[in-house]
């Protein structure tokens, strides 16, 4: 089924420039020009049994905004969200990272860049959502009181509890896993986790950090997992094992 995308823009020039760049790759592609209407289109892909997979989310809409519809549907949901910013927004991107957005575009996009991330981001929300082949297929990781599911990019608590995690949390914490014991400055960090579809900086490895922890538990203020090195960088102090 060929991947499916919705483009949340008020500039109706920035939604048909998307939309013939991704049409063009063979992506279903609809287009809102608001927050409310976002939300409309999600749930009606979603009762039609052909649920969206990426969201192409514009920062300032009128109404609700996309930092604020980010949040929300980051709580409820593992779809992928591309934030499409200004050159000017460096603080409005920082606060969408945080929100759960998984990358983000400046206007305007490049049309190889858009389609390299789309593919990629989609890529990873399809086998994250893709049921396990059977028992004993997946490679698991377990350290502290958790068991991470490399496959699936999912943390398992110890009841069993499951939390999905976005392609730069996943990237960051294999990272530390791969590093236990030994502090990680910040462009280290950023060295190990750079790639095609992900390039972080500093403000967004401190953003990653937080989300991180949140997802681990980690009390940020008396952290046990993730421990910041003050001048230095960050510790990962649970040594992994094969679960």
């Amino acid at each position: 089924m060929a991947p499916r995308v919705l483009i949340v823009d008020d500039d109706p020039l920035i939604r048909e420039l998307l939309q013939s760049y991704l049409a063009g790759e063979g992506y279903a592609v609809s287009c809102v020009g608001t927050a409310e209407q976002a939300e409309a289109s999600l749930a009606e892909a979603e009762r039609g049994g052909a649920p969206i997979d990426l969201v192409l989310l514009d920062i300032r809409l009128p109404g609700k905004d996309g930092l604020t519809l980010t949040r929300e549907l980051r709580v409820r949901s593992e779809i992928g969200i591309i934030l499409i910013t200004g050159r000017g927004d460096d603080i409005d991107r920082i606060v969408g990272l945080e929100c759960g957005a998984d990358d983000y575009v400046i206007k305007p996009p490049n049309p190889r860049e858009l389609v390299s991330r789309a593919k990629n981001l989609i890529r990873r929300v399809r086998h994250a959502q893709a049921p396990v082949a059977g028992p004993g297929r997946q490679q698991l990781k377990r350290f502290a009181e958790w068991v991470l599911d490399l496959d699936r990019r999912r943390l398992i608590d110890r009841d069993g509890g499951e939390t999905a995690l976005t392609h730069g949390e996943f990237q960051l914490l294999c990272v530390f896993l791969r590093n236990s014991g030994h502090t990680l400055s910040r462009d280290q960090l950023m060295d190990q986790i750079r790639n095609r579809e992900w390039l972080p900086n500093d403000r967004s490895i401190d953003v990653l950090v937080g989300r991180l922890r949140r997802k681990l538990r980690d009390d940020p203020a008396e952290p046990d997992l993730i421990i910041t090195i003050h001048g230095a960088g960050y510790l990962f102090s649970a040594a992994p094992s094969d679960a």
